[in-house]
Formats: C-alpha cells, structure tokens, sequence
C-alpha cells in the first residue's frame, strides 16, 4: 500500500521556499524541508500541492510535477509527488507546520535538513515547465543510509 503525498520546491532564482519544522513536531522538528503533506480523500495531487503550499506558507505559485519517488517505508510506502513552482506570490507566513525562509540554494550544506533534501533539489534545480519528469526511488540499505535511485 502506498500513501500520496505531495512535495512542493517553490523557487525564486537559487533560492527555494523551505519550512524549518516547529520543534513540537514529531518527525522533522528544527530540520528545513520541502512544503507539502497528505493528499486529501477526492483530491488530485496537483490540487493537493496548491493547497498544501497556501495552508503552509500563505504563497501561491504556478505548480507542475518534477517527478515521482516511491518511498520504502516498510509495510506502508510512500508514493511522493514532487512539484516544481516559480512566480511565487503572497505574503509568508509561519503555520502550526513551522516557519517559512526564502533559502539560499549555497546555504543549504550549513543548515540542518531533511535528509533527502539536497538530493531532490539538486534533481529539480535545473528543471524547467514541461521536462519530461522524473521516477525514483527512496530506500535505506543495510547500513541505514539513505539511498535516492533514479531510473532511466
């Protein structure tokens, strides 16, 4: 069984709209990551990311989809609908989520993040509207890293 949920990577030249987890969170607190969560009961995913990045971040943008990863995640998987978004618009604001920065793509190796983070922007960053997107896979090995595998 997989969950869908959604990522989305708004950008502004190098920089990209992170949210850095509240500190009551349970998975992620204090760690910068993409915007997104659970896709809704009857919603689609592009629809989902338009409204995961207003409820998170109080911005809208114009949304397309990068690329898929089917997450291992033991019994239940993930299947994580990345999206890319520009011509951000709105005013930032913090959610029960966590706060909202514009960050620089340079500063990212001295912040903590979320561990598949640099590997996802790295992916997007240069992906522009109508890219053919991207399929991946995400699984811990036996030594307990993090393994991203892109096909093609």
């Amino acid at each position: 069984m997989l969950i869908p949920r959604t990522a989305i990577f708004a950008r502004r030249g190098d920089e990209y709209l992170l949210i850095k987890g509240a500190p009551t969170k349970r998975l992620w607190a204090g760690k910068y990551n993409g915007i997104g969560g659970h896709v809704e009961r009857g919603e689609d995913v592009l629809s989902s990311a338009r409204r995961e990045l207003l409820e998170e971040t109080g911005v809208t943008a114009d949304l397309w989809l990068c690329g898929t990863v089917l997450v291992d995640a033991g019994e239940t998987g993930i299947c994580l609908f990345v999206f890319c978004g520009e011509n951000a618009h709105g005013e930032i604001k913090a959610s029960r989520e966590g706060s909202i920065e514009w960050v620089s793509r340079d500063a990212l190796p001295s912040l903590p993040v979320v561990e598949d983070l640099p590997v996802l922007l790295e992916k997007t960053h240069s992906m522009k509207r109508g890219d053919p997107p991207f399929a991946a896979r995400s699984y811990y090995d036996e030594n307990d890293r993090l393994n991203v595998v892109f096909a093609g």
